[in-house]
């Protein structure tokens, strides 16, 4: 009798009272477990107290000081996805050497290099990143020959990025690989 006992009082803290409780340390602040590929910022009183980007389980009164018990309830948490991400843009109008009006497809990679930046520099990181790619890709094909536009991705790609890369790093994105492909020809937008 005395082991059904022992082991119903076994099951009931191992599935309740040991999660309830650490669940209770991280309400309080005394530590927080950091994913692979996230960052957290932690912002209190309008200044950023830490930012924690490495994987783990991580103390945070040795990161926060004695800020880390009101920094949940005061500040803010502010968690970032850190991985590469890609975008496309669709029928970017370009005109070849030729005339030849058409349509490029955009698509390019990009990642959080700043968290800071990116989240306190620029309203809309994301987008002005996108206007930027899309401007700088419109600028470098416009004019060539239809089959250089066709054959010179990788030179395009690193036009691209050494021309768009100085000022989104200050916004806290990275620019990747930038590719482009036709999509549409002889001013027909394709759907």
């Amino acid at each position: 009798m005395s082991f059904l006992i022992a082991a119903f009082a076994t099951f009931i803290l191992s599935f309740f009272a040991v999660p309830l409780f650490f669940a209770l340390l991280r309400m309080f602040g005394l530590y927080t477990v950091v994913e692979e590929g996230q960052c957290y910022v932690y912002v209190l009183f309008g200044k950023v107290a830490a930012v924690i980007d490495e994987p783990g389980l991580h103390i945070l009164l040795f990161k926060l000081g004695l800020k880390a018990p009101i920094v949940r309830w005061l500040g803010k948490l502010y968690v970032l996805d850190m991985r590469m991400d890609q975008q496309y843009q669709r029928s970017a109008p370009v005109n070849s050497e030729e005339g030849a009006p058409m349509g490029i497809g955009i698509w390019y990679e990009m990642f959080i290099s700043d968290p800071v930046a990116f989240l306190f520099k620029n309203a809309d990181p994301r987008g002005s990143l996108a206007a930027n790619v899309g401007n700088s890709t419109v600028r470098c094909l416009s004019n060539m020959k239809l089959a250089d536009m066709l054959q010179t991705r990788h030179a395009m790609s690193k036009t691209v990025r050494d021309e768009v890369s100085p000022q989104s790093h200050e916004w806290g994105y990275k620019l990747g690989s930038v590719y482009s492909a036709p999509t549409s020809t002889g001013g027909r937008k394709s759907r």
